[in-house]
């Protein structure tokens, strides 16, 4: 049903292009009731493998839903939803027409991704993920909005091909693409180490990660904002859950050098982007830079490998979507507010727009990593893996990017309480649009508090076991 419903409103909004309001809302509802439907089966039965029609693997498809997927399922539907209503009130009939058939789309292909079981389906979800969310960029119209969409679109294949490449050889290997399958006939041969390689390229380059985020922070900025949020909470991180999945069950490695890599990787962009967040005066690009910073964080669990590392990257994530979806969605009022966003001119917004600068600001607590939101959880439980294992210098980068964080969320605060050099005539911004930020901001705030639940939602059927045993085997060679 969650793969279902989302494609059967594509195909409706399509058709019936008047109804689009309505049809995409009532879809996005029942995706969510689906998404704790699927929630309340895991809590009963545990983790789920589900055939296809009948068939499972390594003929057919298998679906399986564990903790992981869960989370990331109930995650995409809560921020889905909100940016659905979000959309409804921020875009005329003529844009939604356009909007909702591609981001049910886009939708449907994050759900397929996070509970398919092999990885040629992984890699058909991901090419439909890539598709429709070039296609929502370009939606704004405009010669920077389509040459960032061109830009995305050119680098999204380049790593679909990557991966592809990866894939062809495993199968080449093991003659079979089914994920459990693998794990079982997985032996550390050249084809292998080249598999690893270029997969992980692929996803890196989709996921943004340092240095191969050149594109992301015009593909954010030029998009309209509810599309800036879903590509910064959701798109990225399926990617991400890809490049996560492989590392914990196909390449289950003892070597260290990898997982140091990636490591090394996510420290720079960790730096990297803060800093160029303070740098910035346009308040979109300033949140796409800090989330080229934020995406390091979770490339910092893969040298520490520990049960507790991983999970503090899945709650940073977690924290990050809500929180950062807050984010762009402010800086839609913004924008629509002030027509600029230009954060040296944002005149008196703490005045004249609370709701949506408290929104902007909640978010930034979780984003800076501040006690109690979900963002000081997941900074907690990696810290505290870095330590556990000797490695300070992790800890260290970690701390230096909240310090960052705080600068440039506190700059832009301040600017909003001042008045402009030049004032100057605000348009009206729906009171859905400041309330929408506003909630999925205190969403990510009271993700803190319901710390003990998700931790142990993310137990079922304990995803990350294998990635910990490797480390010890490892570890006692």
């Amino acid at each position: 049903m969650l793969i279902v419903l989302p494609l059967i409103g594509t195909l409706l909004c399509f058709l019936l292009p008047r109804q689009v309001k309505a049809l995409g809302l009532m879809t996005a509802l029942a995706i969510a009731a689906s998404a704790v439907a699927l929630l309340w089966q895991l809590l009963q039965q545990g983790a789920m493998r589900y055939s296809v029609g009948g068939w499972g693997a390594p003929l057919g498809i298998d679906l399986y839903a564990d903790g992981l997927s869960l989370l990331m399922l109930l995650i995409t539907a809560t921020v889905g939803l909100a940016i659905s209503i979000y959309a409804n009130a921020a875009f005329k009939l003529d844009k939604l027409v356009h909007f909702w058939p591609l981001w049910l789309l886009l939708w449907t292909a994050l759900n397929a991704l996070f509970l398919s079981a092999d990885l040629f389906n992984l890699y058909v979800s991901l090419e439909l993920l890539g598709l429709s969310a070039v296609a929502l960029v370009a939606l704004a119209g405009g010669s920077a909005a389509l040459g960032a969409a061109m830009r995305y679109l050119l680098v999204s294949l380049l790593g679909s091909m990557l991966y592809l490449l990866g894939l062809a050889l495993l199968y080449h290997s093991f003659a079979s693409v089914d994920i459990a399958i693998l794990a079982q006939r997985m032996e550390s041969t050249p084809a292998v180490w080249a598999a690893m390689a270029l997969m992980t390229v692929g996803l890196l380059l989709k996921t943004a990660l340092f240095p191969l985020h050149f594109w992301l922070p015009p593909a954010h900025a030029n998009a309209p904002a509810a599309v800036s949020a879903l590509l910064s909470a959701l798109v990225v991180k399926g990617s991400f859950y890809i490049l996560l999945r492989l590392w914990l069950e196909v390449f289950p490695l003892s070597h260290a050098a990898p997982g140091q890599l990636l490591g090394l990787l996510g420290a720079a962009a960790i730096l990297w982007g803060g800093v160029q967040a303070l740098r910035q005066t346009r308040l979109k690009m300033l949140i796409a830079y800090s989330t080229v910073s934020q995406l390091g964080y979770l490339f910092i669990a893969f040298p520490l490998a520990t049960t507790m590392a991983w999970k503090g990257a899945m709650y940073l994530l977690l924290s990050h979507a809500l929180a950062k979806s807050a984010m762009f969605l402010a800086a839609g009022n913004l924008l629509l507010f002030g027509g600029h966003d230009r954060i040296t001119q944002l005149d008196r917004v703490a005045q004249r727009l609370p709701l949506t600068l408290a929104a902007f600001a909640l978010a930034g607590v979780s984003i800076i990593g501040l006690p109690i939101s979900g963002g000081f959880i997941g900074k907690w439980l990696l810290l505290t893996a870095a330590m556990q294992s000797g490695e300070w210098g992790w800890a260290v980068v970690m701390i230096l990017g909240s310090l960052l964080a705080a600068a440039y969320i506190f700059k832009v605060i301040g600017y909003a309480f001042t008045q402009a050099e030049v004032t100057h005539e605000a348009c009206e911004v729906s009171k859905t649009m400041g309330a929408t930020a506003f909630v999925l901001a205190l969403a990510a705030i009271v993700l803190g508090l319901i710390a003990p639940w998700l931790l142990a939602l993310m137990d079922i059927a304990e995803p990350f076991a294998m990635s910990s045993a490797a480390l010890n085997a490892g570890a006692a060679a």
